[in-house]
This record gives structure tokens, sequence and C-alpha cells, in this order.
């Protein structure tokens, strides 16, 4: 299958929530289902889309849309982890039907590839869930590397959600 990345389109918005809503809830990602307070920020691509960029990777010949990622260039209000200097990666996500076809690894390529085009962009940081196993595999693969005196708990009032992180370097 031949995928190609792209901004998304505001009409792709509602489909693009609910493939990443369905990726977290259907890999067990959220704590609290469906009534997890984060599933309505994984379905709110259009605040997103007005703080940072957010990709998706499409199917070539029919322009169906297959996965996204949110990509922040610098700061501001999407990024959680990023340090000046950095881009952050947030909310990648593939319809579980495209799975296994590169969407996700080609996804991520696109965001270290608009890192580096960024001026005085130096690193690549993203946030993971421990079980996110294939998203690790991508990351190591593409030469990220673990950075655990970064690791982090976005809501420490409800135990221990520590997010696993890692860096590029550029």
């Amino acid at each position: 299958m031949d995928i190609r990345i792209r901004h998304a389109h505001p009409h792709e918005y509602d489909r693009i929530g609910e493939i990443t809503a369905q990726a977290y809830l259907g890999d067990g990602l959220l704590d609290f289902g469906e009534s997890d307070e984060y599933l309505g920020e994984l379905r709110d691509v259009a605040k997103r889309a007005t703080a940072a960029e957010v990709l998706v990777a499409v199917d070539h010949d029919h322009d169906h849309v297959l996965g996204a990622v949110t990509f922040v260039p610098r700061g501001g209000p999407m990024a959680d982890i990023a340090r000046p200097g950095e881009a952050e990666i947030r909310m990648l996500a593939v319809a579980r039907e495209s799975r296994g076809r590169g969407a996700g690894e080609t996804l991520v390529r696109a965001c270290v590839d608009r890192a580096r085009a960024t001026a005085d962009c130096v690193r690549v940081v993203l946030s993971t869930q421990r079980t996110m196993h294939a998203a690790h595999r991508i990351y190591e693969r593409l030469g990220f590397t673990r950075t655990p005196d970064r690791d982090w708990n976005p809501l420490p009032d409800l135990g221990d959600i520590t997010l696993l992180t890692y860096e590029l370097t550029l």
C-alpha cells in the first residue's frame, strides 16, 4: 500500500477523533473507558489543530484516512514535555483495520522530518504508555531512546499512571 502524509482537513476531524479514541479504547489505554476525561481530548481534533499540526496517513489511491498524529513543533498548549529546542509527538493512532501496513511508522517519520526542518529544533520527544509495545518498537527502530529521567504522571491524584518518555536527537 502506498501511504501519503498530509495535514488533516477539517471535514476529517470527526473521523480522526474517532480513530484516535477507538485506538486508545480498543487497546485498553484509558483507565476509565468511555467515561475517561482524556477521551474528549482525543476526539477534539479541531482544538489540537489550532495549536499544533494534525497529520494524517492516507491511502495514496483513495485518500482514505488510515491514522493520525499530532506534531507540536515548539511548545504551546499541546506540548506536554517539550522543552525549548524540542518538538513533540502526541496522540499517534492508526485505525485497527489499517494496522500492520506501516502507517504508524510513516507518521512518526513525517514528524521527525518536520522537526529537522524546524529552525532551532535539536530533539524530538514523546510520551507513551507502558503497554504501547507496537509504538515502542517503531520509536526504537527509528532511533529514539528511552529517557526514564523524564517519565511523568499526568494524573498524580489518580495513582500511578506513569508515562514513559523517549527522545531522538536530531
